[in-house]
C-alpha cells in the first residue's frame, strides 16, 4: 500500500497535498478485508450469510467513517496511508476472533469491537484536543513518575496474577494492563528529556582510547531504566514488557545522540540482566527452554508445539476462513492469534500482516523525518519503534524465532488495554504527521551531529 506524497514548493513554503479522498478509498477497501473474512467464515461453516450482516456492516464501516471524518476535519494534512493500514489489521483481528467464537461459543469479537470503538473514540479525542504535539514536551519528569507508577501498579493489592504473570490490575471487575499506557508515556518522556539533553549526551565526557565516554551523572538515566526493566522481568514475570521498555530507551537515546556507545552499553546491560534472570528466575529459563527444545517438555510447551503444527497444516496458502482448527492451540485469541492467522490464511497471509505492520512503521518513520522540530522527530521515531518491536517480539515468539514474550499482537489480540493504548499511539502519530506535512517555511532544522557541535559549546561549558 503506497501513495506518493511528494510536496510542492511555492516560494519558501512547502505544501503537501491533503489526499483525504485517497485515504477514504483506501479505508473502505481495507475494511472490506475484515468484513469479508467474517462473511467467508460463515459461508464456509454454515453455507449461509449471517443474519446480522447489515448491522455489522453499519457498525464496522460507521466506526471507520467517523475516524476518517475526524482526520479530514482536524488533521487534513496527516498521512493518508496510516489510518487504512491500521483498520485493515484491526479488521483481520476482529474477523479471526469472530471465527474463534464459532468454536468456543464466546462473544470475544463483540467485546473486542467495543474496545475498538472506544479506541477510535480516544483517537478522535487526540485529534481534537492535541492540536500540537509539542504541548507534550512540557512535562517530562511528571511523565516519568506517572510511567513508574503505572509499571508498579500490578505489584500493589490491585494487581492480579494471570497465566503466571502479574501484569494486570483489576478494578470494579475489569482487568487492565497499565504497562500498555506506560509505553506511550515513557516514549513522550524520553523524547522530551533527550531533546533537552541531547547536546550534553552527545558531546560531554572524556575520550579514552578514542572512545568518548559520557560523564558519570549521564549514566543515571540508563541505570534507572535498567532497574525498571529488571524489576518488570523479575517481579512481574514479564520478559516482553522489560524488552519493550529497555528497547525503547535504547533506540531513542541513539536517535537523539547518534552515538553507537549508548546502544552498545544498553544492550550489554540488558544481556547481563537477562542472563541473571535466566539463572535466578524459573519463568525466564522455562521460556528459553521452550524456545530451544519445546519437545523436551511437550506438556508444558503444548502451546508453542501446537502453533508450529498449525503453521505446517496451513501451509503456504492456508486452510481458509473457518476451515482450520486453531482451537487446538491454547490461547489462540490472545498470545497466539498470529498462529491462528497463519493456519487459516497461510504463511502468505501472515507475511501480508507483517508487511502491513512494516507499512505502519515506515509511515511513522516518515513522519519523524518530515517533522521540523527535534521533539517531534524523537517522539514519532520512538512510538513507531515501540510498535515495531512489539510486533517483532510476539510474532518472533509464535514462530520460534525468539523466546515467547507474552506481548500482545497490536490491533489483533483480544484485550482492551492493548487496543485502546495502540489507538492512542496512532492518534499521536497522526498529529505529528499533520504538523509535519502542513504548509510551512522551507527551512531546515539543524539535526546533524556537525550542526549540533557547532551550536553546543556554550551549553556544555555550563
Amino acid at each position: 500500500m503506497s501513495v506518493s506524497v511528494q510536496p510542492e514548493v511555492s516560494g519558501d513554503v512547502i505544501v503537501y497535498r491533503r489526499r483525504r479522498n485517497i485515504e477514504l478509498a483506501l479505508l473502505l477497501f481495507a475494511q472490506l478485508f475484515g468484513y469479508g473474512g467474517w462473511i467467508l467464515t460463515h459461508l464456509n461453516l454454515y453455507n449461509a450469510v449471517p443474519e446480522i450482516w447489515p448491522l455489522v456492516a453499519a457498525a464496522w464501516f460507521g466506526v471507520g467513517l467517523a475516524a476518517h471524518i475526524a482526520v479530514r476535519w482536524k488533521l487534513p494534512y496527516a498521512d493518508p496511508v496510516l489510518l487504512p493500514s491500521v483498520f485493515l489489521i484491526n479488521g483481520l483481528g476482529l474477523a479471526m476472533l469472530a471465527r474463534l467464537d464459532e468454536i468456543y461459543r464466546y462473544s470475544d469479537a463483540a467485546m473486542q469491537f467495543v474496545w475498538t470503538a472506544l479506541g477510535v473514540l480516544l483517537f478522535v479525542l487526540v485529534a481534537f484536543l492535541l492540536r500540537d504535539h509539542r504541548r507534550l514536551q512540557r512535562f517530562p519528569y511528571l511523565l516519568f513518575i506517572l510511567s513508574f507508577v503505572l509499571l508498579v501498579l500490578p505489584l500493589t493489592p490491585l494487581g492480579v496474577t494471570i497465566n503466571n504473570a502479574r501484569i494486570w490490575i483489576q478494578v470494579f471487575g475489569f482487568s487492565f494492563q497499565p504497562a500498555e499506557i506506560a509505553k506511550i508515556t515513557l516514549a513522550i518522556a524520553f523524547a522530551a528529556y533527550f531533546y533537552e539533553k541531547r547536546d550534553v549526551l552527545t558531546l560531554a565526557g572524556r575520550r579514552v582510547m578514542g572512545v568518548l565516554l559520557p560523564r558519570g551523572r549521564d549514566f543515571i538515566p540508563i541505570a534507572i531504566m535498567w532497574g525498571m526493566a529488571l524489576m518488570v522481568m523479575v517481579f512481574q514475570r514479564d520478559l516482553g514488557m522489560a524488552l519493550l521498555i529497555f528497547g525503547l530507551f535504547t533506540v531513542m537515546i541513539y536517535i537523539a545522540t547518534e552515538r553507537p556507545f549508548w546502544p552498545v552499553l544498553a544492550t550489554v546491560m540488558f544481556l547481563i540482566a537477562g542472563v541473571a534472570a535466566y539463572f535466578l528466575t524459573p519463568h525466564v529459563s522455562r521460556r528459553v527452554g521452550a524456545w530451544l527444545d519445546p519437545f523436551a517438555n511437550a506438556d508444558a510447551n503444548l502451546q508453542i508445539i501446537q502453533a508450529q503444527f498449525g503453521f505446517a497444516w496451513g501451509g503456504l496458502f492456508g486452510r481458509g476462513w473457518g476451515m482450520g482448527r486453531p482451537a487446538l492451540t491454547p490461547l489462540p485469541h490472545s498470545d497466539f492469534i498470529a498462529g491462528s492467522i497463519g493456519e487459516e490464511l497461510g504463511v502468505l497471509g501472515l507475511m501480508a500482516v507483517i508487511i502491513l505492520y512494516a507499512v505502519i512503521f515506515s509511515r511513522g518513520l516518515k513522519a519523524a523525518l518530515l517533522c521540523p522540530d527535534g521533539f517531534g522527530k524523537l517522539l514519532a521515531g520512538g512510538l513507531s519503534f515501540v510498535l515495531a518491536l512489539q510486533v517483532f517480539a510476539i510474532i518472533g515468539g509464535v514462530t520460534r524465532l525468539l523466546p515467547l514474550t507474552g506481548l500482545t499482537t497490536p490491533f489483533m489480540s483480544q484485550g482492551g488495554s492493548s487496543m485502546v493504548s495502540n489507538w492512542i499511539l496512532i492518534g499521536i502519530l497522526m498529529v505529528i504527521s499533520h504538523r509535519a506535512r502542513m504548509p510551512q517555511t522551507a527551512t531546515a532544522t539543524p539535526t546533524s551531529r556537525a550542526e549540533i557541535e557547532d551550536n553546543s559549546t556554550e551549553l556544555i561549558a555550563r
